[in-house]
């Protein structure tokens, strides 16, 4: 009988959840999980995180936050008893995002990435469990590289373009999430087409050139392909160190029977353009992240729509625990 899609799969690249719903992540077992904003988000509002809630906003209440201070520390808790208990379930490691709106403060950046550790510390968990994950701006790279430098294990999101993982690569950090979907999704508007091939798809094109540029340097940055649309776009990177799907399409994964073969390879990276590696400037990143217009555009509606999350967040927290009325009382 023939294997899932999804165990083939599995057998040439690590799968990551991108999910915040542990029902998820307990029913498809993968290695690590992925979370952000938005997923958070999503999580805090199902009801069986009821609890966690509860227990996150009384945490930060008796450690003497108030007002606007407590609703922060109450999502940043949420946040990381949320990353606690996915590490209850997967065997390796769990991202967890640094608030987007540090993304052009660098000393911001470190700050809060150090304040998510001390309370993975606090709950029991190893720091090596843990991926800073911060958005690939100038400023989030270079933070991500002082955070390295002291042992700290960073995942660069929101990441659209080669000159991205370049900075990336010169910064030593662990692990980047090159987006796939939202690249699609920009290149579709952009030229008014409705599909392209696998073989076209500028999403999967963009990883792979990411890919064959990291392995033909020996760069020991991982690349995790992230924001898929489609299982075909999924197993279009088959090979690739690791993809971090959401529940949908692995469960699609799952029911589908057809063979997967490697589309990536450290061998097959030779093969291809080689590309100059020579370390980028802030000025050269700016200029050419200026020059991508989709990865600019994207880059910037990534943090702002993290940040939108965030603030949905916020208000679900006020709503639930009464907080405005607090404030106004």
């Amino acid at each position: 009988m023939t294997q899932s899609a999804l165990n083939q799969l599995k057998a040439l690249t690590t799968i990551v959840a991108d999910t915040g719903d542990l029902n998820a992540i307990q029913q498809f077992r993968p290695l690590d999980a992925t979370t952000n904003p938005s997923l958070i988000t999503a999580a805090a509002s199902l009801p069986e995180n009821k609890q966690l809630l509860k227990d996150a906003f009384a945490q930060a209440k008796s450690e003497g936050y108030q007002s606007d201070e407590l609703i922060e520390r109450t999502i940043d808790i949420l946040t990381v008893k949320l990353g606690a208990e996915i590490l209850k379930i997967v065997e390796g490691r769990v991202s967890t995002e640094v608030d987007a709106a540090l993304s052009y403060d660098t000393e911001a950046t470190i700050d809060k990435a150090k304040e998510l550790l001390a309370l993975y510390k606090a709950y029991g968990v190893d720091q090596n469990r843990i991926l800073i994950k911060i958005a690939s701006t100038w400023e989030g790279i270079q933070a991500a590289k002082d955070l390295e430098a002291e042992g700290i294990h960073c995942n660069l999101t929101l990441l659209f373009g080669l000159h991205q993982a370049k900075a990336c690569a010169d910064a030593k950090v662990t692990l980047i999430s090159p987006f796939v979907g939202r690249i699609l999704d920009w290149y579709k508007k952009a030229e008014n087409v409705d599909h392209y091939s696998i073989d076209k798809d500028p999403g999967v094109l963009s990883v792979k050139q990411i890919y064959h540029f990291y392995k033909q340097h020996a760069v020991k940055t991982e690349i995790m392909g992230a924001s898929f649309r489609s299982v075909d776009q999924v197993l279009g990177l088959a090979g690739c160190d690791l993809l971090t799907v959401s529940p949908n399409l692995l469960a699609d994964l799952e029911k589908d029977q057809r063979v997967v073969e490697a589309q990536l390879s450290a061998e097959h990276a030779q093969a291809h353009q080689t590309h100059d590696n020579s370390p980028l400037t802030k000025e050269q990143f700016k200029v050419e992240l200026e020059q991508d217009l989709m990865a600019f555009q994207l880059l910037q509606s990534g943090i702002d729509g993290f940040i939108k999350a965030r603030e949905q967040l916020s208000n679900l927290l006020r709503q639930s625990f009464g907080v405005d009325a607090e404030i106004q009382a």
